[in-house]
């Protein structure tokens, strides 16, 4: 469960990626993924929903705020790549399983408050519930699209190789402010802390 929270990350929709005039990393734009950018707004935006989740700053509010920035752009990007995958191997996560995973994970935890609660301290927002839980459907999917279990080792591979093919279908850019993508470890990889990077 927690490579597999750990593969899928928090969430928003690929509805936050806008248009983009090119393949350039133009001034706003976090990061670039088919020609269509992730803006600068939606990562601020996330980071507030974590810092929220998180309930407020730590003691080191620059280091955490560096932890939460890139963590907010690893989700943004894992949104799009994880969609891609699912699309290039023809699957869907349609509204009514995620609703009936909702319910299951619900009735597992007792209640959607309980349920909440456990997912906070994962660092899943509330509103990003249903996200959170599509991308772990996704994930699942793409395992089991492998002949896998997205719980063992062999299915994680699997799955970091459907995605590390998917982001480079997108041509994944990422603003170096931000750091580098690493496909093998599906994860931003700091090239300095954020306070000092130009």
């Amino acid at each position: 469960m927690h490579r597999r929270t750990a593969v899928a990350g928090v969430l928003l929709a690929a509805s936050a990626l806008a248009a983009c005039g090119g393949d350039g990393l133009t001034p706003g734009t976090a990061a670039v993924l088919d020609g269509r950018r992730i803006p600068v707004a939606a990562v601020e935006a996330r980071v507030a929903e974590l810092r929220d989740t998180a309930g407020g700053a730590s003691a080191d509010a620059r280091q955490e705020s560096d932890g939460l920035v890139r963590r907010a752009v690893t989700d943004l990007v894992l949104d799009a790549v994880i969609a891609r995958a699912v699309a290039d191997r023809g699957l869907t996560v349609g509204g009514a399983e995620v609703a009936a995973a909702r319910t299951a994970e619900e009735s597992r935890y007792g209640g959607a408050g309980p349920l909440a609660r456990v997912l906070a301290s994962r660092g899943v927002p509330a509103a990003g519930i249903d996200d959170h839980l599509r991308r772990q459907l996704g994930i699942r999917h793409l395992a089991e699209a492998a002949g896998q279990d997205a719980g063992t080792t062999a299915g994680d591979t699997a799955v970091r190789l459907a995605l590390a093919d998917a982001a480079t279908a997108l041509h994944l850019r990422v603003n170096p402010r931000y750091g580098t993508w690493d496909a093998a470890r599906v994860t931003l990889l700091p090239d300095a802390p954020l306070w000092l990077a130009p």
